[in-house]
C-alpha cells in the first residue's frame, strides 16, 4: 500500500521554474521498489502522463514538457520530484503524482493533486 501527498502548487507567472514534491508512505520497500510518474488534468482536457521515472532510475517525458520538466526521487525522503522549468500557460493544470508496482502497467496509488497555475 502507497499512500502520495503532493506539494509544491500555486500560481506561477510565465517562464517561472516551481518544483512539485510528491511524499511517498510505503508499507513496506522503499522507492526503489516502485514506479512512479506524474500525470496533469486540465479542465475539459483528458488527464495527461507528463514524466515517469523506474526502479532503475531511468526517465521518460511527454514531448510536451522534455527539456524543461525533469523528475527525480530521493529515496531517503521517500519523496518523487517534479522540476518544472520554462512553464508556459499551456502547463496550467492539477499535477497528480501516481505510483504502480513496476510489474503492473497501471497505475494504483494516486495523491489528491496540486493546481498549477501559469499566467
Amino acid at each position: 500500500h502507497v499512500q502520495l501527498v503532493e506539494s509544491g502548487g500555486g500560481s506561477v507567472q510565465a517562464g517561472g521554474s516551481p518544483r512539485l514534491s510528491c511524499a511517498a508512505s510505503l508499507w513496506y520497500g522503499s522507492l526503489s521498489s516502485i514506479c512512479m510518474g506524474w500525470f496533469r488534468q486540465a479542465p475539459g482536457m483528458e488527464r495527461q502522463a507528463v514524466a515517469a521515472v523506474d526502479r532503475d532510475g531511468s526517465t521518460s517525458y511527454t514531448d510536451s514538457v522534455k527539456g524543461r520538466f525533469t523528475i527525480s526521487k530521493d529515496g531517503a525522503k521517500n519523496t518523487l520530484y517534479l522540476q518544472m522549468n520554462s512553464l508556459e500557460p499551456e502547463d496550467t493544470a492539477m499535477y497528480y503524482c501516481a505510483a504502480r508496482l513496476c510489474s503492473e502497467s497501471r497505475y494504483n496509488y494516486w495523491g489528491q493533486g496540486t493546481q498549477v497555475t501559469v499566467s
